[in-house]
């Protein structure tokens, strides 16, 4: 399926366009600013965009006042329905932010039940009691998301409400041709609900995707029960920036044979799982990383591992921001792209993901590994793939039997012999080929 060989670039678009923090329901044709980037896009080689959300909301996206409009903030349904049509002639497809287990206070069934309270035929809609009150005093009690009273839990066991979600969703497809959803808090979401919207999508478009956002949990399983082509990887986002940080490449490896190894009690062998070292809801990677020079390899990781790659928008190029600088600090506005050498770096990473089938789809096995260094193997019919990181500020020679006794850099196209050893140059990374 497309997504299992796809590169991701992920726009937070209320930040990316410089849109207000409160809707303040001035539209603005922000969300054309996208068009300007594409060229970017295709010279980094990506071949999917993941939208953060582009509904209309009361601020950050997240709540969610009506799933049927673009968010005034961005501009109109045309005008996002123009990005998506540019995009897809690019060769790019388009995956949206679902928000399906909560909305904004404005979200219109919720403000009929503020007005009439048990006269409001949406009253069902939410999880809510009349016997108490809000800290908003609305005169009746009901469920937030983790807490926050600003996210308004749905009901997803209400047939009404799962109309109007597939309803929508129908739309997304129909009118903007959507190729994808990325689910918010998948975790949450109700799984006879996910059962009902994978059905849905598999009926209404071949190879629509359905990534869901989870914290943590077993993989494998997880899939199966909710439905879903894919699951976000942040047991190894954790893992890549704390082993580049402590010198310990042991801890990104033995995540990754857990995952994804040879062993019969792997947990995720075969899953393509979203793979990045940063997004929009934390520290971005050259913030949290604490020597610069080891920002490439921290991508040859994310693009060598078993998953499907994602780059956030302004981290290709180094941009940095931390989380408790504040939600929009992470979701910066920058004038343009910005290239450079990190850039170029994942621009060749992300074309050695799209033409090796071993990358996409193979097996993974440790070859060598020590605390600054690690080799590892992707396999696939045939096809053999080396990915060397060195992150230590000396040269090491890896010696161990190869297979073979040439390879090609995928990254810079240059042969390699494996006579005498591997020598790796200090805070270097290296995606070799094997020559059959």
């Amino acid at each position: 399926m497309w997504f299992e060989e796809a590169v991701f670039y992920q726009i937070y678009p209320l930040g990316f366009c410089g849109a207000p923090f409160e809707n303040d329901g001035i539209q603005e044709h922000r969300i054309l600013k996208v068009l300007d980037w594409i060229d970017h896009l295709k010279k980094l080689n990506i071949s999917a965009i993941y939208f953060s959300p582009v509904f209309e909301s009361d601020t950050h996206g997240y709540n969610t006042r009506d799933y049927g409009l673009i968010d005034s903030r961005l501009g109109t349904n045309d005008d996002f329905k123009q990005v998506v049509d540019e995009l897809h002639k690019a060769g790019i497809k388009v995956v949206l932010d679902g928000v399906f287990n909560h909305v904004g206070r404005g979200f219109w069934a919720f403000k009929d039940v503020q007005e009439k309270k048990w006269d409001s035929p949406y009253k069902d809609w939410f999880h809510l009691s009349f016997d108490g009150n809000s800290n908003y005093n609305d005169g009746f009690w009901y469920e937030g998301w983790e807490g926050n009273f600003d996210l308004v839990k749905l009901n997803l066991r209400n047939p009404a409400v799962i109309e109007h979600i597939l309803d929508k969703v129908n739309y997304w497809i129909d009118f903007f041709d959507i190729d994808g959803l990325r689910l918010d808090v998948a975790y949450c979401l109700d799984h006879e609900f996910l059962r009902r919207l994978r059905e849905f999508t598999d009926s209404k478009k071949s190879e629509f995707f359905l990534l869901g956002e989870v914290l943590h949990g077993e993989y494998g399983r997880m899939l199966n029960e909710m439905h879903l082509h894919s699951l976000t990887n942040y047991q190894c986002y954790k893992g890549i920036y704390s082993a580049f940080n402590s010198n310990n490449m042991f801890e990104i490896i033995h995540s990754l044979l857990r995952l994804f190894g040879p062993e019969d009690w792997t947990v995720a062998r075969g899953s393509h799982l979203l793979s990045f070292c940063d997004n929009h809801d934390v520290t971005r990677i050259a913030s949290i990383l604490n020597d610069h020079r080891l920002l490439p390899h921290v991508y040859t990781m994310v693009f060598g591992m078993p998953g499907i790659p994602c780059v956030y928008y302004g981290s290709e190029w180094g941009a940095q921001a931390r989380k408790e600088e504040g939600d929009p600090a992470l979701r910066a506005c920058f004038d343009g792209p910005v290239s450079n050498e990190l850039s170029e770096h994942i621009s060749k990473l992300a074309a050695a993901k799209r033409s090796s089938k071993a990358l996409n789809y193979g097996s993974m096995r440790s070859v060598v590994l020590t605390n600054q260094q690690c080799i590892f193997e992707r396999a696939c019919d045939g096809e053999r793939v080396l990915v060397a990181i060195n992150i230590a500020d000396y040269e090491y020679t890896a010696h161990f039997d190869a297979g073979c006794g040439q390879a090609v850099d995928l990254i810079t196209g240059q042969p390699h012999d494996f006579g005498g050893g591997s020598v790796l140059p200090p805070f270097s990374s290296f995606i070799w080929k094997m020559e059959r």
